[in-house]
């Protein structure tokens, strides 16, 4: 236990910063030092918000659909071998005599997750059950009324609710958890759970095997610079004893990069997992991702976040939208459905009612949509990487459960409206009044809402647009 010096409750819940500052604000290394959870990129526990006020409803509207995309809740680490690689690394080390003090608790640590983690690779956990368990039960207590019954020719109609999930089971298990929460809620709705290998074409585009259009020179010119920030030879001296050891058996960056992404993982993990951890290693199982220093932390986040940015953002550097274009097959579903959910509405008894379409899928999939719909938090230019902090952040887009959320209004008469929600918070985007226009006979028609409220037609007329290019 000595010399083991660890900072209680790393991770802490990040929610009181998200409050404090808005999801679309800058971000200061100051605030960085305050909030080392952050760092932990796209394994960021869901930044639950706590009473947030939305913005008034125009006059006469009200909700009547809404149209959503969920990442998946907190999971395991994705891969096992990188579990026993971590393992079979320290006991390697431990055989030789070579490990401090302080790599033997490693070792208790990583054994307990190569025996215990690794068998459930990428699984959904009971926090990320509990996420999608509070989205649902936040919409409903916001937008209830639209999954309330409608009533056509004196009859009660029960509005349906369509859910696709990818084929993944920790997306499963979140649209098993988020639809529970909503029936505990709205019980008579007509719930639709879909999954299968036919629909992954709008749930999750997104192929790992083409990413060669994101290694430009542009782009690793800067990047470089960042990763060059990240020094994990301090990680090394406090687990290993021999330099030389290190030198000739143990590849450093790959053993500190591996080592970070699974302890900033444990924030998602339940309960016994961690319980087990603590008595195998002696210490707190949150202890281990505090062996990095805060300046480590903020240093490997950065070269992370420009990696986000750059393989599916809005990244100038690499100069073409393919990463992003793997979006357009979910935003084409989006639209389609919408106009179903309307077409629906507009019919009234013809058409069954649709009252939300949701879709569970992952990080790969809706940070390109959100970059694809430029959501005001996804939206960033930025070409010198060292300061893409200050504009994009990959845990305000894809921490855990991260989601989108359009929420449709109408009114007697008037054109439908739209609001989109990210993580919660509404969104700006810069959709311009009227391009979806048809001849209108007075101008009072063509009067457009204050943001965050959109006309629909103007939405979508803008969005379909994208295809053409």
């Amino acid at each position: 236990m000595k010399n083991f010096y660890f900072v209680k409750t790393f991770f802490a819940l990040a929610a009181g910063f998200f409050l404090a500052s808005p999801i679309n604000a800058q971000t200061t290394d100051a605030e960085l030092t305050k909030h080392p959870e952050f760092t932990s990129s796209n394994y960021l526990l869901y930044p639950e918000p706590v009473n947030i006020k939305y913005t008034k409803v125009p006059a006469g509207y009200k909700p009547f659909y809404i149209s959503h995309y969920g990442r998946h809740g907190s999971r395991y680490h994705h891969s096992d071998d990188e579990y026993k690689y971590l393992f079979k690394t320290l006991s390697k080390a431990d055989s030789a005599d070579k490990l401090t003090e302080l790599g033997k608790q490693a070792l208790a640590y990583a054994k307990i997750l190569a025996n215990d983690a690794a068998p459930r690779k990428g699984d959904l956990t009971q926090v990320g059950v509990a996420q999608h368990e509070g989205i649902a039960s936040r919409m409903y207590k916001n937008f209830g009324e639209v999954f309330k019954d409608w009533t056509i020719g004196g009859k009660k109609v029960t509005p349906h609710v369509k859910a696709y999930a990818s084929t993944s089971g920790r997306c499963i298990v979140s649209m098993t958890a988020f639809m529970g929460e909503l029936r505990a809620h709205a019980p008579n709705i007509h719930p639709e759970l879909i999954s299968g290998k036919s629909y992954m074409k709008f749930i999750s585009s997104f192929e790992w095997n083409k990413l060669n259009y994101s290694k430009t020179k542009a782009y690793t010119d800067e990047s470089d610079k960042l990763w060059k920030q990240v020094n994990p030879q301090p990680l090394m001296n406090k687990f290993f004893n021999d330099s030389n050891y290190v030198a000739k058996n143990i590849e450093a960056d790959k053993f500190y990069n591996r080592f970070f992404e699974i302890a900033t993982s444990l924030q998602g993990m339940d309960k016994p997992m961690l319980d087990d951890i603590a008595a195998n290693a002696k210490v707190p199982a949150d202890s281990f991702v505090n062996l990095f220093t805060t300046e480590e932390k903020i240093a490997r986040w950065k070269a992370q976040n420009a990696w986000w940015y750059s393989l599916i953002g809005t990244s100038p550097l690499i100069n073409t939208d393919a990463g992003i274009n793997f979006a357009k097959p979910t935003l084409k579903n989006i639209l389609d459905e919408a106009d179903t959910a309307i077409a629906a509405d507009t019919a009234r008894g013809s058409a069954k009612p649709i009252a939300a379409t949701l879709r569970f899928g992952h990080d790969a999939a809706l940070l390109p949509l959100s970059a694809l719909m430029q959501l005001s938090v996804a939206n960033a230019k930025v070409s010198d990487l060292s300061k893409l902090h200050e504009q994009w952040n990959d845990f305000k887009i894809i921490p855990m459960a991260a989601n989108l959320q359009m929420i449709f209004y109408k009114a007697l008469n008037k054109p439908v409206l739209v609001k989109i929600l990210y993580n919660e918070i509404e969104q700006t985007i810069p959709v311009p009044c009227g391009i979806g226009d048809v001849i209108r006979e007075t101008k009072d028609e063509r009067k457009c809402p204050a943001a965050p409220y959109y006309r629909w037609d103007d939405v979508r007329a803008f969005y379909s647009d994208l295809f053409k290019k």
